[in-house]
């Protein structure tokens, strides 16, 4: 993967649900100097909703088709880091725009990391209502983990602290930006 087209492009924290990217992600931004923004704070205020709502009016489909336009919008953004949905890198279009546009991390967590870091009612449509909510986050992230694969860099969470993700998030951009410069 070719390096971004620029050293101040946006930075997409990819991953299943609590595996920390909206708190990794005002930690990196704080760290860089840069703006932070979660993209479905975006999509809900856009819309005039939360996102179970989206999902119970709309349905999953509709979600998604929100999720790409606020993707492209935020792609053209620079010195913001960027915490998506967890499903938001698993539509091919998505990954791809994600990842020619900046740099992507996947944050890594165990399927029952999670379910306790979201508690009970984790407001996730995906989730909730599950018999056994450890069990349907295993099969929902084993469908995720191709996509979730494709990223620039795969970042364990769990046992880390969050700043300690978050330093190793700005080592990585900064030696791909370095190599970029090396290589002009």
């Amino acid at each position: 993967m070719s390096p971004p087209v620029s050293a101040d492009a946006p930075i997409f924290l990819v991953g299943f649900m609590g595996s920390g990217k909206s708190t990794v992600g005002r930690l990196l931004a704080g760290r860089l100097g840069w703006s932070f923004a979660d993209l479905d704070e975006r999509i809900a205020r856009a819309a005039g909703m939360p996102i179970p709502e989206i999902f119970a009016r709309e349905g999953e489909p509709a979600f998604r088709r929100r999720e790409t336009e606020a993707l492209r919008a935020a792609a053209a953004e620079r010195r913001t880091v960027l915490a998506t949905g967890g499903g938001a890198a698993c539509r091919d279009e998505n990954l791809t725009l994600m990842l020619g546009a900046g740099h992507v991390a996947a944050l890594a967590v165990s399927p029952a990391e999670a379910v306790r870091r979201a508690g009970a009612v984790s407001g996730r449509p995906l989730l909730d209502g599950a018999a056994d909510p450890v069990e349907a986050a295993a099969g929902l992230l084993a469908a995720r983990q191709p996509f979730y694969a494709r990223a620039h860099w795969r970042i364990e969470t769990e046992g880390r602290a969050p700043a300690d993700v978050a330093a190793e998030i700005a080592a990585l951009v900064a030696a791909r930006a370095a190599a970029r410069r090396e290589s002009a």
